[in-house]
């Protein structure tokens, strides 16, 4: 019974044929595309690093001196804020000693 195809299953009928090679044939012709495809894409990502090297140097320097910049700029803007922080808990503090002095005086004894 092994290797015998039942009756109706067989594999003369042209057009099972057809569809089976039709089948195996779209399977290579699509992994030979992507495969092609990969190749190219590899082959296109490493002639674009080597040409973009120079190019990207320059922008990370720039890049760095841009965040250097932006890091005085925000150490500037916290130093004024401290400052002005600072004198406003001194006049603060001068205002309540001043009031409670005039509380103290004007109290009557």
């Amino acid at each position: 019974m092994i290797g015998i195809n039942p009756p109706g299953d067989s594999m003369d009928d042209p057009g099972k044929v057809i569809v089976a090679v039709s089948f195996f044939a779209t399977v290579a012709i699509s992994i030979n595309a992507i495969v092609r495809g990969s190749v190219a894409m590899r082959k296109h990502s490493r002639l674009g690093d080597q040409e973009a090297g120079p190019v990207a140097d320059q922008r990370l320097a720039r890049l760095e001196q841009a965040v250097d910049a932006i890091a005085l700029e925000v150490e500037r803007i916290s130093e004024g804020q401290r400052f002005t922080t600072r004198l406003l808990s001194e006049q603060s503090r001068r205002a309540s000693e001043a009031g409670s002095r005039r509380l103290s005086s004007n109290t009557p004894v």
